[in-house]
């Protein structure tokens, strides 16, 4: 299988760079050894931007011109929501119904035409919206411009923090955590990179150890309040974390809120479950990590308000 090089991740880099932020590598104010690498920054809320965006500049003016289609259950739809404008192309995301209200509100607000449908419909509608209309479907994880642009995540690390040993990043449907590891591995390849999930939604730690994608039913994964990470692997995104990550590292739910609680207050991120997990992994499940210095991506930060009130008094 062709996998993403170092040499697409730089490309993507300049792609990306007018319009996606460089965010900052933050200490974290409880642990001397750890770096919070916080995409909640992002103009809209997440990494997602990286990967859209860079998707969104590799496209011909023919296809610009016929726009894009995604199916998401909020950060990516926002983030090609975003680039689209940005780029003048038009664009129509299909949402799994149960989604955050503020992510579809905000993917409205860029311009998008959303369309909600059952969670098991979402990629069946995209790829009728792509028969019908001739756009170019843009998924969320599964391409390789995706990871390329998400990959970007982890030069940035390493360019900030050159003797970094260990690198955590979430786990859901495999693109940011296979761009991640491709960027580590290739600039420095001592340092350890780990993905992260949640306990309920640990399909990567069970396609990993199957050497096969290991597919949940949506009624399993739903049941984690990380609705970023609900996703199942693709075959490509499986190449790459076979080939190039050291580990995964499951957390439970309870560990997932504190760990949001702590970021929230005393780091003053704004972060959504799914975005605590790697931090979660440091902060109760240290035993199962490399020791050394490391960066944690925060990966967003797009929560509902009441669900950032509990997290606020979650101890």
């Amino acid at each position: 299988m062709n996998l993403v090089t170092l040499d697409d991740i730089r490309a993507a880099a300049a792609d990306i760079a007018p319009t996606v932020l460089r965010t900052p590598l933050l200490a974290a104010p409880w642990d001397d050894g750890l770096w919070l690498k916080p995409e909640s920054l992002q103009p809209v809320g997440s990494f997602k931007l990286r990967g859209a965006t860079h998707a969104v500049a590799r496209l011909d003016p023919d296809a610009r011109a016929r726009g894009v289609v995604t199916h998401s259950s909020g950060n990516h739809g926002q983030a090609l929501a975003y680039a689209a404008r940005a780029a003048g192309v038009p664009c129509t995301v299909v949402v799994p119904e149960g989604a955050p209200e503020v992510k579809v509100a905000r993917m409205r607000a860029f311009g998008a035409e959303v369309l909600l449908v059952p969670p098991a419909r979402r990629l069946a509608e995209a790829q009728r919206i792509v028969a019908e209309t001739g756009a170019t479907l843009v998924p969320p994880f599964d391409d390789r411009r995706i990871i390329a642009g998400q990959g970007t995540v982890g030069a940035e690390i390493v360019a900030d923090l050159p003797d970094v040993d260990v690198v955590l990043v979430p786990v859901g449907g495999g693109g940011l955590a296979s761009g991640v590891a491709t960027a580590v591995k290739a600039l420095r390849p001592s340092t350890a990179v780990y993905g992260i999930e949640p306990l309920l939604a640990a399909d990567a730690r069970d396609s990993l150890a199957a050497g096969r994608v290991v597919t949940w039913d949506v009624e399993l994964t739903y049941r984690t309040c990380a609705d970023g990470l609900r996703t199942n692997l693709s075959e490509l995104t499986l190449a790459h974390l076979r080939d190039r990550l050291d580990g995964i590292v499951t957390v439970t739910e309870e560990e997932i809120r504190a760990a949001a609680g702590r970021l929230i207050r005393e780091a003053r991120l704004v972060v959504e479950p799914s975005g605590a997990v790697a931090t979660a992994a440091r902060l109760f499940r240290a035993d199962e990590l490399p020791p050394g210095r490391t960066a944690a991506v925060i990966t967003g930060g797009n929560a509902d308000p009441a669900v950032l009130a509990a997290l606020l008094t979650t101890a």
